[in-house]
């Protein structure tokens, strides 16, 4: 990804959360001497995990999401605290979310959430050899079911919309690319 730099001429925090900054930036713009406000969301680094069973089954988790005021079906996930690498992230959050751990980790790959207003990166991390390792320690927040699911099912979860949280998408579009999901054959 090519960055181009901007001019930035001020820059005002607007809302502060445990999640997120909204920032106001006012640029001159590249390739003219306008200017523009722009609103951006700072966040740390999050990352997601596609946990993989000897067995070829994934590990799914059920959560309930205020934005969507739904449960949602995805893999294991979270943010990346300050100073924390990714990786050690994943291993966390795989830990406490569903007390599962694993032999090997890879990062596949990793997008940008949403360029036009986040400055955050999600990582995704294939975790082979995932077994149970203990009992999950959730945030307090947080309410997870944990399932395994055969890997081949996957796509018939994508194409009938039981998975739709895009970065899940990703994530699953990242193991595709690898050979390992084959996402024109399911079963049902």
């Amino acid at each position: 990804m090519r960055k181009l730099e901007r001019n930035t001429l001020s820059r005002k925090k607007q809302f502060e959360t445990r999640v997120f900054s909204i920032w106001e930036e006012r640029v001159k713009l590249p390739s003219s001497d306008r200017e523009k406000d722009y609103y951006v969301i700072e966040s740390q680094d999050w990352i997601n995990i596609i946990a993989l069973t000897d067995e070829g089954n994934i590990l799914l988790i059920r959560q309930f999401r205020q934005g969507t005021r739904s449960v949602t079906v995805e893999i294991p996930g979270g943010m990346v605290d300050p100073g924390e690498d990714p990786l050690d992230a994943a291993k966390r959050e795989l830990r406490e979310e569903t007390g599962y751990a694993a032999v090997t980790w890879e990062e596949i790959g990793s997008v940008t959430p949403n360029p036009a207003i986040q400055s955050n990166r999600t990582y995704t991390f294939l975790a082979r050899g995932a077994h149970k390792a203990g009992n999950p320690e959730p945030d307090e927040d947080e309410e997870i079911e944990t399932e395994e699911v055969a890997l081949t099912r996957i796509p018939r979860l994508l194409e009938d919309g039981t998975i739709e949280h895009a970065l899940v998408v990703a994530a699953f579009a990242h193991l595709a690319r690898k050979g390992l999901l084959d996402l024109s054959r399911h079963d049902s």
